[in-house]
């Protein structure tokens, strides 16, 4: 299957149901922020349902990569990300999948907001790659389109000069969704708080005026389909907000979960969705359809629900994400707790083969087999040879034709977990 098909397919925003299988592996890429439908869901089977006390084994280790907080992606037997070399110059680039080696580096800006408190100056975005081309946003606004194979630019669109975007304090930190031909990102701009631009030329399609919604937000657009509206969801600096996919229209917000920093994508299955914002806690809404425009009815709401920078997966009908140092299982709908676990620390997740597999901001790395039931880490260990001196790792993991990416900063790893 061709990543640009993959692509196309983001309205499977929720898997439910899911049918696991053992036997031979199912290969695909990862060719975006949490993986091919932005769910943190890999479709990949025959993993490794146990590792050896230190690990799987180790594939290789990519060094000196430069500074940033944002993910992987893999597609094509490449993988890219985006980094930072000092505060002038942000770059995308390329690795071979197979050795870790550097293929190319392309600039695209500066460090966004380098006097920002409390300071984390960084690369923060994850590259989308749709077929032989790669798409990025820098920090300070900059986004780009790349030729998959060399890096070569092909167009440039700055969100703050042209759309007058608004970051939030941290700077820009999406990274952008492809749909079909247009390209969506969130430059938190008065006249345009989310736009769509062609994918081909950079050049806008539409602008949405998301009013009262403010700067952007840290958290990537989600794409939903309700009552047979396509529409565009983001978590922006006053909550979220549902822009029709078609012309940018508003068609409703919500600001209950947003918090000091509203980071985590937020979580769709059907005309629910789910969202937590830093230090406020985490929610969920209902869209009902109300006319031409949706009325957002909030089925709950708790300061001790998942509202972590790492995200939250829906498996079923229940949500696995962390609030602090504790991973927890809730039903979706109902926000009830079905159990908590304390962890080492707050950690980003993703899920295959019946398992998560999880990135804590400490740099330990945890497989653990979970339902509704309860959970039992079946896996962890310590990144070896880990970065000094660079703080919380924030970096999501991603999941490739059995390999497992992990990053921190400058270093990337790559483990075999078939």
């Amino acid at each position: 299957m061709s990543a640009s098909f993959r692509l196309i397919a983001f309205g499977m925003i929720s898997i439910c149901g899911i049918t696991l299988h053992s036997g031979v592996l199912s290969a695909e890429d990862w060719p975006q922020w949490r993986g091919p439908h932005r769910d943190g869901i890999s479709a990949e089977t025959g993993l490794s349902a146990v590792w050896p006390a230190g690990g799987p084994k180790l594939v290789w280790k990519a060094d000196s990569l430069g500074d940033g907080y944002g993910a992987v992606s893999v597609a094509d037997s490449m993988v890219f990300l985006v980094s930072n070399e000092g505060l002038e110059n942000e770059l995308v680039k390329a690795l071979d999948a197979k050795t870790g080696e550097e293929l190319w580096s392309t600039r695209i800006g500066k460090v966004g907001n380098p006097n920002q408190k409390p300071s984390y100056p960084a690369a923060r975005s994850t590259p989308t790659v749709d077929g032989d081309m790669v798409y990025a946003l820098g920090s300070d606004g900059d986004l780009v389109c790349l030729k998959r194979s060399s890096g070569e630019e092909v167009w440039r669109v700055s969100l703050r000069s042209e759309f007058e975007g608004k970051p939030g304090v941290w700077a820009y930190a999406e990274s952008p969704l492809v749909d079909g031909d247009k390209v969506i990102v969130t430059p938190g701009g008065e006249e345009a708080g989310i736009v769509a631009v062609d994918k081909h030329s950079g050049k806008p399609i539409w602008k949405a005026k998301t009013i009262d919604m403010g700067a952007a937000g840290y958290a990537s657009v989600q794409k939903a389909n309700v009552s047979g509206i396509d529409q565009y969801v983001s978590f922006m600096g006053r909550g979220l907000v549902g822009v029709s996919a078609n012309d940018g229209t508003l068609l409703w917000s919500y600001p209950g979960t947003s918090g000091t920093a509203n980071m985590a994508t937020p979580t769709a299955g059907g005309d629910v969705f789910y969202s937590g914002g830093g230090r406020k806690g985490g929610g969920a809404v209902r869209l009902v359809k109300e006319g031409n425009e949706f009325e957002s009815e909030e089925l709950y709401f708790s300061q001790k629900l998942p509202s972590s920078i790492g995200g939250t997966v829906k498996v079923g009908d229940y949500l696995y994400g962390c609030g602090g140092s504790t991973l927890m299982c809730i039903g979706f709908t109902s926000g009830d707790i079905q159990w908590q676990e304390r962890i080492s620390a707050p950690a980003s997740l993703i899920y295959a083969d019946g398992r998560f597999y999880l990135h804590a901001e400490d740099g330990k790395v945890m497989m653990v087999s979970a339902d509704s039931k309860g959970m039992k880490v079946v896996g962890e260990f310590d990144l070896p040879d880990q970065p000094e001196g660079v703080g919380k790792q924030w970096a999501y993991p991603a999941l490739a034709d059995g390999k497992l990416y992990l990053r921190q900063h400058g270093t990337v790893w790559c483990y075999d977990v078939k």
